[in-house]
Parts: structure tokens; sequence; C-alpha cells
């Protein structure tokens, strides 16, 4: 019999457009399939140890043995209460970094960002699925997630198999690294047409992104980046968005929206809040609103840049990330720190070169030797969400 260890990846050869069901003791899970050029795929991540029996719609049935996680090996990560743990109930705090654009980056520029994370202090880094159009960050990627369409837009039911198997054997490096991939599905920031996708293009990828990757157990959905700044689409169009991710996503892997200006509406999909303002003191204000744990998952940058938030010094960001975390919640490292090659790590990875690393790695350890989740150890202001007193 096929033995598959706990949490990791069971994959079927299917007909074009099949389901596949697994079943354990009582539990039946439904997946879908998707086109991976010369077959279609049903993926599969089972998280309970015995034996799994699974049926083909229409066709194969079959069986095979879930074998117990090997050490290191703690399944995905979960919210539970304030705080966060892998499945199998060992704790997980966020430290996270930024790279938007890393896997859209020459095979160089991604091999040295790996390399570079090997040694740094993170376990989680937010990363972009399509590319990244910026200041510091405008050069032409090698591919793109599909083909074009005869109206030169994107024909989402047309995946390009080289860019999906790059990405998802860049998650599968991350997950070996005990680093989850916190996934930015929609973005504002972008000449390729792609925040362009009409509601019908955007759930046809969702579906794919869910079927192809959702079997990876470091994977998290971040729907969007800035979401108030992505044109054309309301919260009609978000929700829709949250609400075929949760349907879709057998194992329930961590979702969030990130904002600019005004924080999303709680929502039933959203099991954490991703958060962004340069005052990371209003977690505590977050934390009593939502009910969920909340990551500062922006508040400036490490850098020297021109702009605000990509020019703090590295005692102010580790000032900003104490805070976050004095507040309850959990920060996200980035740096803007402006080198000849313009390769700054918040876009496009590369190396580390800022004052904040160390003492980054100061903290994490820190937090890990304290028992269950943190509490706020600043006391509550009456203040809103944007940090004015009232």
């Amino acid at each position: 019999m096929t033995q598959i260890e706990q949490y990791r990846i069971f994959e079927l050869s299917v007909p074009a457009g099949a389901h596949a069901v697994f079943e354990h003791g009582g539990r039946s899970v439904r997946i879908g399939s998707f086109d991976d050029g010369e077959r279609h795929i049903v993926r599969f991540m089972p998280d309970e140890t015995g034996d799994w029996r699974y049926a083909v719609e229409g066709g194969e049935v079959g069986s095979f043995l879930c074998t117990q996680a090997a050490p290191g090996n703690h399944g995905p990560v979960t919210a539970r209460g304030m705080g966060f743990v892998y499945a199998d109930g060992t704790p997980y705090q966020p430290f996270g970094t930024t790279c938007y654009a890393w896997t859209h980056q020459p095979e160089n520029v991604r091999e040295r960002t790996l390399e570079t994370l090997t040694g740094a202090p993170f376990n989680k880094i937010r990363m972009c699925v399509f590319p990244k159009h910026m200041i510091y960050s405008e050069n032409e990627p090698q591919r793109f997630p599909f083909a074009k369409a005869e109206d030169g837009g994107w024909d989402t039911g047309a995946p390009d198999i080289a860019f999906w198997r790059d990405l998802e054997n860049r998650i599968a490096r991350l997950d070996a690294l005990g680093i989850e991939a916190d996934l930015i599905l929609f973005h504002a920031y972008d000449r390729w047409g792609f925040a362009a996708l009409t509601r019908e293009q955007s759930l046809q990828y969702l579906d794919y992104c869910v079927r192809r990757l959702g079997a990876y157990k470091n994977v998290w959905w971040s729907i969007a980046n800035e979401y108030d700044m992505v044109g054309g689409k309301d919260w009609d169009d978000w929700d829709a968005f949250g609400e075929r991710l949760s349907r879709e996503d057998a194992r329930g892997h961590l979702c969030s929206i990130h904002n600019c200006c005004v924080p999303y509406p709680k929502r039933d999909w959203m099991t954490h809040v991703s958060y962004q303002s340069s005052e990371p003191r209003n977690v505590l204000v977050l934390r009593q609103k939502y009910g969920l744990p909340v990551i500062a998952d922006e508040f400036g940058y490490e850098g020297d840049i021109e702009f605000s938030w990509g020019n703090l010094t590295g005692r102010e960001f580790v000032h900003r990330m104490w805070t976050a975390v004095c507040s309850g919640g959990w920060a996200t490292h980035g740096e803007t720190i402006l080198n000849d090659d313009e390769h700054l790590w918040w876009a496009k990875g590369g190396a580390l070169c800022g004052e904040a690393i160390s003492r980054i790695a100061f903290l994490r350890g820190l937090m890990q030797k304290l028992p269950g989740t943190p509490e706020p150890l600043i006391q509550p202001l009456a203040m809103d969400i944007n940090g004015a007193a009232m």
C-alpha cells in the first residue's frame, strides 16, 4: 500500500475536470483537479494517520496509508484564540519578512534570497503570486501565471505550467526552511493587467491556486495587499474571493486581507488580521474589535529611500516591532536599503544588510521562551484605528 507522511502531499492523475473524494474515520473531503499540462491532478494533504480511501468521480478507487509525521513536521499553522499553533499543537509565533516579487527575479537572485533566508530569523514571508510593478521593482518577469488571450488580455483558463511549477518549488523550499509562504493573491501595483481581471476570471484563478497549492502545508492566503488601492473591485468582490477560498480550500489554510488605509471589516472567512499602519500600537484596538490574532504586516521599512515609509532607522524599526508585540500582536520585517543593483529586499529579495535583523532574532528568541499566547503589556488607550485620541 502507498504510504504518505502526515501533512505531506498525496497526488492522483485524474480525467480533466474531475474531483476526488477522500474518506477516513467518518470524514469525507472532496478535492478539485487542476491542469498540469500533460495531465490533470488532484492533490490532497492527509492530516490524520491511518488508512484513507479515495474515489475519483467516474474512475479510479484506491487507498493509501498516512503515517505519523516525522520530527520537525508540525503540519500547517492554524489560529487559536488570539494566537497561532501548528496542527500538532506546537506553538507558532509569526516573525515574518516581506519580499513581494522575489520569485519574479532572475534565478541567481532567487537562489540568493533562499540562501539569505536560511540564516535569517524569519518563519514567514509575504510574497506575491502576480508580478509587482513599483519603483525599485520594474523589471520584466521571465514568466507569467497565464497565457495571453486573443484579445491581448489574460486567459485564466490557460495556466503557464512552468510558472506554477517554479512557484510551488519555491514554496516547498521555504517549507524545508520552516518558513510559511503568505501568498498575496491580488494587488494594485500592476502594469500587466492582472489587477483588472473580472470577477469570473479572478475566481477561476483562485480555484487554480487552491487546487494546485492548497496541499502545501506552509501556505497562507492573503487575498490582497492594500485591497483598498485595487481599482475596479469592491467589498462584494473581496467577499466573493474570501468565500470561494473558504469553501474550496479543504485544509482551511490561514486567510487574511491587508489594507492600505481602512482595515477590512470582520468576515467569517478571516482567520486573522493583516494590518498596515505606521502606528503599531493600534494592534490593541484591533484585538478588541476583531477578536482575532493581529499581525502588523506593514508599519514602515528599515531603509534609506526617498519615501517616508521606506526610510526608518534600524532603531525606529525595532522600536515599532517591539511596540506591536507588547500590544499583543506580531510584526513583519521589511528592508528598503538601496544598493547599486537596486535589489531592495522588500521587493526583489537578494541579501539583507540592515541593523534590525540581529535584534529581531533576539526578540523572537525571547518570545519563544514565554509560555502561552502573548498578552498586551501596553495599557490600552482610547484611540481610533488611525491612532487619533478619542
